[in-house]
C-alpha cells in the first residue's frame, strides 16, 4: 500500500511536470546541441544529428519515466518505442530547419546554426511534451491510481441485531 501511495504521489501536475521536461528534456537537449555540432566536424550532419538523437532519446526517455512525469521506474520498451516515435518526428524538424537555414544562408556561423538548431528543438520539444504526457507515461498514473484506490481499505458498516436471529429467519432472509 506504501508504494502506490508515493506513485501516486509521484505524479506530478502538469506546470510541475512541464517545468522537469524542460530541465531534463532541455537539459539534454543542450548537450546533444553540441554533441551534434563536434560530430558533425567527423561525420555529415544528418547522420550526426541521427545518432545524437538515439542516444539523447534513450537518455530523456529513462529521466522522464524516472522523473519528469513520476512513473517510479524504468521505463518499458513500450514507452522507449512511443517516444522514439516523437523523437523522430523531431529529429525531422531539426533537418528542415538546418536544411532550411542552409538554403537561405551560404555560410552560417555556429552561432546561428545553435539558434536555429535549439529554436526547432524547442518547438518540437513541446510538442514531445504533449505526446509524453497524454499519451505515453498517462498509463502509469492512470495504473498508480487505479492501485492505490484498491488498496484502500474500505470501510463498512456492521449493523448488530439487539437479538440473535433464529433459524427461521435467516432462512427467509436468505
Amino acid at each position: 500500500m506504501e508504494t502506490a501511495q508515493s506513485q501516486e504521489q509521484a505524479a506530478p501536475g502538469a506546470f510541475t511536470a512541464f517545468a522537469r521536461f524542460v530541465l531534463c528534456g532541455g537539459g539534454v537537449g543542450v548537450a546533444s546541441s553540441f554533441a551534434v555540432a563536434a560530430l558533425a566536424s567527423w561525420i555529415p550532419w544528418v547522420l550526426a544529428n541521427a545518432l545524437i538523437t538515439v542516444v539523447s532519446t534513450l537518455l530523456a526517455t529513462e529521466l522522464h519515466a524516472r522523473f519528469t512525469f513520476g512513473a517510479g521506474g524504468r521505463a518499458t520498451w513500450r514507452q522507449h518505442a512511443q517516444s522514439a516515435g516523437s523523437a523522430a518526428v523531431a529529429y525531422a524538424v531539426t533537418c528542415v530547419a538546418m536544411l532550411v537555414l542552409q538554403q537561405l544562408v551560404t555560410a552560417p556561423g555556429a552561432v546561428l546554426e545553435q539558434v536555429v538548431y535549439l529554436s526547432a528543438s524547442a518547438l518540437a520539444g513541446v510538442a514531445r511534451f504533449a505526446v509524453l504526457r497524454l499519451l505515453v507515461f498517462t498509463r502509469n498514473r492512470s495504473q498508480a491510481a487505479a492501485t492505490v484506490r484498491a488498496a484502500r481499505p474500505v470501510q463498512a458498516t456492521v449493523a448488530r441485531a439487539s437479538a440473535p436471529a433464529g433459524p427461521a429467519a435467516l432462512c427467509r432472509a436468505a
